[in-house]
């Protein structure tokens, strides 16, 4: 017999499952451990309708479009085919129900439970039950006789007992299985099944055999079984023309027999030989449906059909006599003419046979031999082949020339999600959360003792617990720090209405109802800070004032799919489309409900995972708009990047299970935390006991996280996104926690000076550059130094015209905090600014007194951020004319060259802490490279500079007249006071008693060339020699200088010294400092 396996595919979570086919065989019903009812229009079908009907289904049946399932909550539920909306409870057990059946007509439903009964209810009034006793353990499995009179129930006692519907009495019995405690530990399900039609015969799964008893005389007939197969039967099902038996076994095997000859006509086996706990015969045979305790579903085709099966045999047999009047060539073409019993069309027959001698079938291949004999004398066999379901047989017209029919072949349409309630679990559970959210949570009860609902806060200060009787049917509701907004549908009499229980209200009356206008029913609500809103079947939304003051209504492009409030801001979803090939398309608009009324988000589509749907909308706790679909990704509206939707969790990463989920409950982004119940084997938790809240961690999707780069960067950005809440709740008036912003900005530029470091040692300078542009202006500094100590020069360069340009940047912007002015930062960007700022000559030096003392306030608010680092950037002993230059700049070459000063500005040869004017250091250390960083002016000593300039006010006019000219008159003069007024360092008479020794190797080198070949050669000197050159340059300082700079005497011939003398003590502080940033490194 042909047949054929088809590959298996995942349909359920790990666990029992079962399945069957709807009444025309169209779909095929499946339902597993996770408390889903799963669809197929066929086992290719990627996206099967889902019904959630409980935690655990463990069996379904289908009849007259009822989709009766036993679930894990002690109920017999019941729903509408295809549409799959509950409708009602059959009847409930004391314990879990183990299997559930329809009779033939589908007007009863017949239950087995582990509490030892079984009970038969009319599906039209299930007030009409029947209960039967008499099981001293839990049942097993339960079968209902064709014709309504007995009822047979397998049992964990080992026994099969039939009864009587009508007396409800035993009939027969039969200890023949095995016992035990509960189905968990059976040997075997032991599906029971009556012979369709007639009934004559009851199928019972014993061991590894089947035995049938005679309905009858209730004796034991006889026995099917393969001596191929040493497996236990699990469970039985009749072919529907009642000749066949299919069985499959604890390891895998699937069996079919014919009862007639009692011989098994087909085997095959599980590709993974995994347990086979349900099976279902199609209505019109052909094929076989069978699922695994793994949750996967399995089809056999090509099994015997019920009504062609037995001529195709006849058929045969005939066609075998035929076969002996021609040779053995003639076969091939004579089995190609005849159908089998898969596709019995396949090679269709002339309906034309008055003429004989045409033998050309509209294929246009020559008919052969044996189908011309069966159109002579067998017209009837070959007529059978091609009957109908329906049981009316024609012939098959010839086949013409084939007519092209448009067909689309294209995606197929996705049906809109429903309506929904974030935080609330499904309606048509009894015992439900009709929400759950940061202020509290509000539970639904509607069992056959309590319709009620119960609010209880998190926080007791907010209110107290409340008690409400559900007696409008709310099945909607919200919850704030205000209010409790609760809503119901219409029916044909009453009016869908909205309910508000204002507690905050300070007057007696605290609640209020509104009616809705007739036909118009409630989709959805939310609650924010003083208002409530609610969407409608209409598409219109209507606002209210949390006392119940009517406001504003607006339309709808789309049927609402959810809504969320938080403060001024109203979130909602609707559809704006049809979705394809699984896909939702879904619109959001985001709207300002304050003083000022606004949209924020003007319906953009709303990104999901592929095939996926929205599982819960809503705001984190700092109010920042979240979203989660079914396949459990996180999403976070970013506002600095266009309102764009990132991606920041994904709580299936965090799941052990395919079947479990996580069910979302709160967001909050300080800290990062993701608040959610477990749910195991589920999509919803259970209200009793009350689940325990899990704490799930944000992790951006970023490649590579597994490097120490890709951690980093994930950690930064995901800093970024999560502070951008302190922006937007500082805009909107809301006090902000500074601390919490201050923390999380220093985090991001540890971050990025770590990223730095790391590209650094890398050897990605370009890279190093790009992180630098991140980074504020303090970090910008460190980055300088540690690419200075890196010897990484190009890269210094880089990062000071970086510093540079950031500096000006921030000084065009007002800083409202203040910090301590420094005279020197002041100078050297006035000095850079100086047509825009002072209004005075680039060439200018130092401006006018009267100049320096009214702008002191101006530039200190300025400058207060970035006056430590710009000295470091612009050093003054580099750049000033007049005052200290860099003592390497050769006096031919231009002042102004930006790219020589701004090398030598990072960088200078000095012992790694820098000695004081005093000339004093600690010995045996050897001078180290590292950047030169100027320690401004303090505000002290500002104010004491102010005060001495003060004293010499007289004298300022003349002064500045002097200082004026100097620069164009004598640089190099000024050069040469700036190198008496401080001692040389090393490296300096190093290089100027080389010097000529360097250019002699290297004619062509230019100035700049020539100090880094003299610093590359001064690295090269032993400690002990270049400690001798520091010494040697310290022994060259004048004490007298250092005298008239202590007496504070000034001399009209030494006016430039004195101007260099009176910056020097700042640079004392500036040098402790700076040592001991260089020693904390």
């Amino acid at each position: 017999m042909p047949c054929e396996r088809k590959p298996m595919r995942y349909g359920h979570s790990e666990g029992h499952t079962d399945v069957c086919f709807d009444d025309e065989g169209k779909c095929i019903v499946t339902c597993g451990s996770d408390g889903d009812v799963r669809i197929w229009e066929s086992l290719d079908d990627d996206d099967p309708k889902s019904i959630n009907v409980g935690e655990k289904v463990y069996s379904v049946a289908l009849k007259n479009g009822k989709l009766v399932t036993a679930v894990s909550n002690n109920t017999v539920q019941i729903h509408t085919f295809p549409e799959g909306d509950p409708d009602g409870i059959l009847t409930r057990f004391t314990t879990n129900a183990n299997h559930v059946t329809f009779n033939s007509s589908g007007s009863r439903v017949a239950a087995g439970s582990s509490d030892f009964i079984v009970k038969i209810v009319e599906v039209v009034d299930s007030s009409q039950q029947k209960t039967l006793r008499g099981h001293d353990a839990p049942v097993l499995s339960v079968a209902l006789d064709p014709s309504d009179e007995f009822l047979a129930s397998s049992s964990c006692d080992g026994s099969v007992t039939v009864w009587s519907i009508e007396s409800q009495t035993q009939v027969a019995q039969w200890k023949i299985l095995q016992k035990s405690s509960d189905v968990s530990n059976a040997k075997s399900l032991c599906r029971l099944a009556w012979q369709p039609r007639s009934g004559k015969l009851l199928a019972i799964p014993v061991d590894l055999t089947i035995q049938l008893y005679d309905r009858n005389t209730w004796t034991h007939v006889t026995n099917l079984s393969d001596s191929f197969s040493s497996q236990v039967v699990n469970v039985v099902v009749w072919s529907p023309c009642g000749k066949f038996l299919a069985a499959g076994t604890i390891g895998g095997n699937l069996l079919v027999w014919d009862v007639e000859t009692k011989l098994c006509i087909e085997r095959q086996k599980h590709e993974k030989g995994f347990t086979v706990c349900g099976m279902a015969w199609h209505p019109s045979g052909g094929r076989i449906a069978y699922t695994d305790t793994e949750g996967c579903l399995g089809l056999l085709e090509g099994v015997p059909s019920p009504s062609s099966s037995s001529t195709v045999q006849s058929t045969k047999v005939k066609t075998n006599d035929y076969d002996d009047l021609f040779d053995e060539d003639d076969d091939r073409m004579l089995d190609e003419g005849m159908s089998d019993s898969r596709s019995p069309v396949k090679k269709p027959i002339m309906e034309d046979d008055d003429d004989d001698d045409d033998l050309m079938p509209a294929t246009g291949r020559p008919r052969n031999r044996g189908s011309f004999l069966d159109d002579d004398d067998n017209s009837q066999g070959m007529s059978t082949l091609i009957k109908e379901e329906d049981g009316s047989s024609a012939i098959l017209p010839a086949v013409g020339p084939a007519v092209s029919r448009p067909v689309y072949e294209g995606p197929m349409p996705t049906q809109p999600q429903r309506a929904f309630q974030p935080g609330s679990t499904p309606v048509h559970l009894m015992h439900r959360f009709m929400m759950w959210n940061s202020v509290g949570i509000v539970r639904g009860y509607n069992d056959d003792q309590d319709n009620a609902i119960d609010v209880e806060f998190h926080d007791t200060a907010i209110h107290h617990a409340m008690h409400l009787t559900n007696t409008l049917g709310h099945t909607m509701a919200d919850l704030s720090q205000e209010a409790v907004l609760l809503a119901c549908e219409g029916t044909d009499e009453l009016a869908s209405k909205i309910q508000c229980l204002h507690f905050s209200c300070w007057d007696t009356h605290k609640d209020w109802i509104v009616d809705l206008p007739k036909g118009e029913d409630v989709r959805a609500l939310c609650l924010g800070q003083g208002w409530a809103a609610v969407a409608t079947s209409a598409l219109i939304v209507r606002l209210f004032s949390v006392g119940g003051v009517q406001k504003e209504i607006f339309s709808l492009p789309g049927a609402v799919v959810c809504m969320a409030g938080h403060g001024e801001q109203l979130l909602i979803v609707c559809h704006r489309g049809t979705g394809f090939d699984g896909d939702q398309a879904l619109g959001i608009q985001l709207l300002q409900l304050g003083h000022k009324r606004w949209q924020v988000i003007h319906g953009e589509p709303l990104p999901l995972s592929r095939k996926s749907y929205l599982a819960w909308m809503g705001f984190t706790a700092e109010g920042t708009p979240c979203c989660i679909d079914s396949e459990g990704v996180v999403r976070m509206l970013n506002r600095t990047l266009a309102n764009m939707w990132t991606p920041v969790c994904n709580t299936r990463d965090s799941c052990k299970s395919k079947s479990d989920h996580y069910w979302v409950v709160g967001v909050h982004e300080n800290p990062q935390q993701l608040r959610c119940i477990p749910c195991k084997g589920a999509r919803y938790p259970p209200t009793l006991p009350r689940p325990a809240v899990a704490v799930l961690p944000f992790n951006l999707p970023y490649c590579q996280t597994t490097t120490e780069k890709g951690q980093m960067e994930e950690q930064y950005w995901r800093s970024v996104l999560f502070q951008n809440h302190y922006g937007f709740l500082s805009s909107s008036g809301y006090e902000i926690d500074s601390e919490g912003q201050s923390r999380a900005e220093k985090e991001q530029q540890e971050l990025l000076m770590k990223m730095f470091a790391l590209s650094c040692k890398l050897e990605r300078e370009f890279r190093c550059v790009e992180l630098a542009e991140m980074m504020t202006h303090s970090v910008v500094t460190l980055a300088i130094r540690y690419a200075s100590r890196s010897r990484r020069m190009a890269l210094a360069q880089r990062l000071s015209e970086l510093a540079l340009e950031k500096a000006s940047q921030f000084q065009e912007e007002e800083q409202e905090e203040e910090e301590p002015a420094y005279q020197r930062g002041s100078n050297q960007m006035s000095r850079r600014q100086a047509p825009v700022e002072n209004g005075c000559e680039e060439e200018e030096e130092y401006p006018q007194e009267e100049q320096m003392d009214a702008e002191e306030s101006t530039e200190t608010r300025k400058l207060s951020k970035y006056a430590s680092f710009s000295s470091i950037l612009v050093p003054e002993k580099y750049t000033s004319r007049e005052g200290r230059v860099n003592p390497f700049k050769s006096s031919s070459s231009p002042a102004g060259q930006p790219r020589t000063t701004n090398v030598l500005d990072s960088m200078t040869m000095s012992s790694r802490k820098p000695a004081p004017l005093g000339g004093t250091s600690k010995q045996g250390k050897a001078p180290v490279l590292k950047p030169l960083a100027p320690k401004p002016k303090s505000k002290v000593q500002c104010m004491s500079a102010s005060k001495g300039n003060s004293k010499k006010l007289e004298d300022s006019q003349s002064e500045a007249e002097k200082v004026k000219p100097a620069p164009a008159a004598t640089p190099q003069a000024s050069a040469e006071n700036i190198e008496n007024g401080k001692p040389k360092t090393g490296f300096q008479l190093w290089l100027e008693e080389n010097r000529k020794s360097i250019l002699a190797d290297n004619p062509d080198f230019e100035e700049m060339d020539v100090i880094k070949e003299g610093m590359g050669c001064f690295r090269t000197l032993s400690a002990e020699e270049r400690l001798n050159w520091t010494e040697r340059a310290k022994g060259d300082s004048d004490p007298k200088k250092r005298k008239r700079e202590d007496e504070g005497q000034v001399d009209e011939q030494m006016e430039s010294d004195e101007g260099s003398t009176k910056k020097k003590k700042p640079l004392d502080t500036f040098a402790k400092l700076s040592a001991f940033a260089f020693n904390k490194e």
